[in-house]
């Protein structure tokens, strides 16, 4: 008797993380020439955009990523340019990270493209965009 076969390409977390990587890769070409960023470079400047000075532990929390992986990146952002290093102001021990003027400056032309592909994203799924949106919705809220 042979053992019943599992099919990969049916399994919903396979294929959610698969999209996820072909979406990041697509993307990193949009950004990595004109910037020298990686992805997780840029998941750290897009959190800071939005939230403003919050620490890699926060930043961490957010976006799912290892300590390790926010650290490097964030590294690089500071060896760059786009991000600033401060002690926080409550706890001494906490590292804040924050855009700087540079950093501002590379996300105001790095947030069209991210609209733009997010379109694109929409015209592909057509009229189940909104659907989906809102299945990511539930998903985000029971994982």
């Amino acid at each position: 008797m042979t053992a019943p076969v599992f099919d990969l390409d049916a399994f919903l977390p396979y294929r959610v993380a698969m999209v996820s990587r072909r979406l990041s890769r697509i993307f990193e070409e949009r950004y990595r020439d004109r910037f020298g960023i990686s992805v997780a470079e840029w998941r750290v400047v897009a959190h800071l955009a939005q939230s403003g000075a919050v620490s890699v532990r926060e930043i961490v929390a957010r976006t799912d990523m290892e300590k390790s992986r926010v650290s490097r990146a964030a590294a690089r952002l500071e060896a760059a340019g786009y991000v600033a290093k401060c002690t926080h102001s409550g706890d001494r021990r906490l590292v804040e990270l924050t855009l700087t003027a540079r950093g501002r400056a590379m996300m105001t032309e790095l947030a069209p493209i991210a609209e733009a592909f997010n379109a694109e994203i929409g015209t592909c799924l057509g009229a189940d965009a909104d659907a989906f949106r809102r299945a990511l919705d539930r998903l985000f809220a029971s994982a």
